[in-house]
């Protein structure tokens, strides 16, 4: 179509009106758009950018990182929150086994009951501290016993309660437990009472010598006022030793020969190839006198007996309960209903109203925070591949108050 057609001139633009501009009341209004000319179109207009749309992988990316950041966030913030806590519990669980205080456990009368009597077992072989090891049998530790001891304050309970049942053991460890045993009377000015279940020997007569009272169960077994030193052995004509669990066998054709390097005289003292000298055999049996004494003088003094009466009369014999009583070396003959009830009436309170406890193991949770699986005061359970404790199975020998053998695998 031609601009000159003459069926569509071009209109006049000079005489297309004016808007007026907007009054002071319609300022507020936007501006109307001036007509165009008829049979215009209006100026063209650039066309707006496209916009690009993310592609799903991209869009699941991002909100997966996000999602993961956050995660991560969380699941550290968790960490260190739960960092602080095991800690706060570790040091807790530290800290109660620093000062002496244990989880206990009622093991007679009413868990309600308004007195309390503690109870402490001295079971299996006594012996000082965690760095002995430990028994095929079981055993107590006297240094650990006697700390727990000399923790208790006369508001803890009515009074003490001895639980034993012990073959004797290390001197040091049964010594220790009886000097506790008399901290404690003169510290709180409460009762002790010992309860025998099996056996009071040797280093159980010493732990206990100085009670307030003795009572053993039917049945059982106490004494052994002695000290024993060894063993020695002396190979003669040997072609051969045996093997045990622990050590294997030896076989010659020629004998055996063992030599020692020693600086000082009778540094080899025990080497099973010689005898002992004269004066070797007068020196220990000097220090071993020196024990019994020690040993007799505790008896003597917590059983009201003489020096004499005990290694004239006693000897290192051991004697059934009735036996004992006769001997003065316990009170009486009572089974465990009996002499828990005759021990709260003993400590003035009333055994109906009365509930005796006792250290119990350190529970699950305190095992996971690093609390170690055994009573306190005792050896841990026996595991395959342990080695039996050198105080008392192997090394050097030395003196014990010990009866009988002990059972070292």
């Amino acid at each position: 179509m031609s601009s000159t057609d003459p069926q569509f001139p071009r209109p006049e633009t000079s005489g297309v009106a004016q808007q007026p501009a907007p009054t002071a009341q319609g300022a507020d209004r936007p501006p109307v758009p001036v007509p165009q000319p008829y049979g215009w179109a209006p100026a063209a207009q650039p066309a707006p950018a496209a916009v690009k749309q993310k592609g799903s992988f991209a869009r699941g990316f991002g909100a997966g990182a996000g999602a993961g950041v956050g995660l991560g966030l969380v699941l550290a913030v968790g960490m260190v929150v739960s960092s602080l806590v095991f800690g706060l519990l570790a040091g807790a669980v530290a800290a109660q086994a620093s000062t002496g205080t244990t989880n206990l456990e009622t093991i007679w009368g009413s868990p309600t009951a308004g007195n309390q009597i503690r109870a402490i077992q001295v079971t299996g072989t006594i012996l000082a501290g965690a760095s002995d090891g430990s028994m095929l049998s079981g055993g107590t530790y006297g240094y650990e016993v006697a700390a727990e001891i000399d923790a208790l304050e006369a508001a803890d309970a009515a009074g003490l309660l001895l639980l034993v049942n012990t073959p004797g053991g290390s001197i040091n460890g049964s010594k220790a437990m009886a000097d506790a045993i008399a901290r404690y009377q003169e510290r709180t000015g409460k009762k002790v009472v010992v309860h025998v279940q099996g056996m009071s020997a040797s280093g159980g007569m010493y732990t206990m010598a100085g009670a307030d009272e003795i009572i053993a169960d039917y049945g059982s077994l106490i004494g052994s006022i002695g000290v024993i030193f060894g063993p020695f052995e002396r190979y003669r004509d040997v072609t051969a030793t045996t093997g045990t669990i622990l050590t294997p066998g030896v076989v010659t054709t020629g004998g055996i020969e063992q030599t020692y390097l020693t600086m000082g005289r009778d540094k080899d003292l025990g080497n099973p190839f010689r005898d002992m000298s004269k004066e070797e055999r007068e020196v220990l049996t000097a220090g071993l006198q020196n024990v019994y004494d020690d040993f007799v003088e505790q008896v003597a003094a917590g059983r009201d007996l003489t020096p004499a009466f005990i290694t004239g009369e006693l000897g290192a014999h051991i004697f059934d309960a009735e036996t004992a009583i006769d001997k003065g070396l316990i009170d009486s003959q009572m089974g465990i209903d009996e002499a828990y009830r005759h021990a709260a009436t003993v400590m003035g309170v009333d055994p109906d109203d009365t509930r005796v406890v006792s250290p119990a193991a350190p529970t699950v949770f305190e095992q996971l925070l690093g609390a170690e699986a055994r009573v306190p005061g005792h050896t841990p359970q026996w595991q395959e591949g342990d080695q039996p404790s050198a105080a008392i199975c192997g090394g050097a020998p030395h003196a014990l108050v010990f009866h009988g053998q002990p059972v070292c695998g």
